[in-house]
């Protein structure tokens, strides 16, 4: 894909996850829209994977581990052809397989069950641990939330990385400075988050994590790094591309009602109007 049409695919992306939270009325929007454009350049240029064999060996593997922004996962996977679009409306129904937290089991493209934060860097370490004891190709990311990175378990499982030299894992830290109390740097803070990976041996790119341009840069140059594992910290905007949600902390894990979801799909159509006449 050119950037214009990764620009209309994540704006295509952002309406699916504000319909799945708003018809679940519960989620979490603000962080699944945040890294919307991360997650659209990944599952439509990076990954090497199959939609129609989810499965496949040699594919790469994804795991997000701030389960929580699970419907920005599953409107990419409905997106990118794993299962129906339409199948984004059941998100948290019960008797529905698209439950509030990735389930590998039971969805497909999902590759590891994660939601207890911290942990799912762990299981990410772990398969690029085995790619390199298998002597296989396959690549490994994980995506984390910038408040998730105040778990020990993060930095554990980091140090492991970058001892032993992980250069088919790539972690990327979703950076729009809210949690689900407030600004990261009042609740608890990361920061520097870029010299905390680096003393850690990695490779470390700071990049905005909603310009395709330098998301397309990181990744390559992630590609290309050899001998250390790489952490993309990706400055973003909490609730990018709805107007009343946009670096607002409520929207963390609020689902918007009739008329805020009328809102904000308007905002979305407009967005989507104005990249058709690019």
């Amino acid at each position: 894909m050119n950037k214009l049409e990764l620009m209309k695919t994540a704006n295509e992306i952002r309406k699916g996850i504000v319909t799945a939270v708003h018809s679940a009325k519960s989620g979490h929007p603000g962080g699944s829209l945040s890294a919307a454009d991360i997650y659209t350049y990944l599952y439509f240029e990076e990954l090497n994977i199959d939609p129609e064999d989810p499965k496949k060996a040699d594919r790469d593997r994804f795991v997000l581990s701030k389960g929580h922004t699970a419907p920005g996962l599953y409107s990419t996977l409905a997106h990118r052809g794993f299962f129906p679009v339409e199948d984004l409306t059941t998100l948290r129904h019960t008797g529905s397989y698209l439950q509030g937290h990735p389930d590998m089991k039971h969805i497909p493209g999902v590759d590891m069950s994660s939601g207890s934060l911290g942990q799912g860097i762990s299981a990410a370490v772990g398969m690029a641990i085995s790619a390199k004891l298998s002597n296989e190709d396959y690549r490994v990311y994980t995506l984390l939330g910038d408040g998730e990175i105040q778990e020990g378990q993060v930095w554990e499982a980091a140090m492991l990385a970058g001892f032993r030299k992980l250069d088919n894992l790539v972690v990327i830290v979703d950076n729009n400075n809210l949690q689900i109390d407030g600004a990261i740097d009042e609740v608890n803070s990361p920061y520097p988050i870029d010299k905390k990976f680096e003393a850690f041996n990695f490779h470390v790119i700071t990049i905005d994590g909603n310009d395709f341009d330098q998301i397309e840069a990181a990744f390559k140059e992630a590609r290309e790094t050899k001998g250390m594992p790489t952490a993309i910290v990706a400055k973003t905007v909490k609730g990018k591309g709805v107007s009343f949600m946009e670096n607002q902390v409520g929207w963390h894990g609020a689902a918007p009602n009739d008329e805020q979801y009328a809102v904000a799909m308007e905002d979305l159509e407009k967005a989507g109007e104005a990249l058709c006449q690019m």
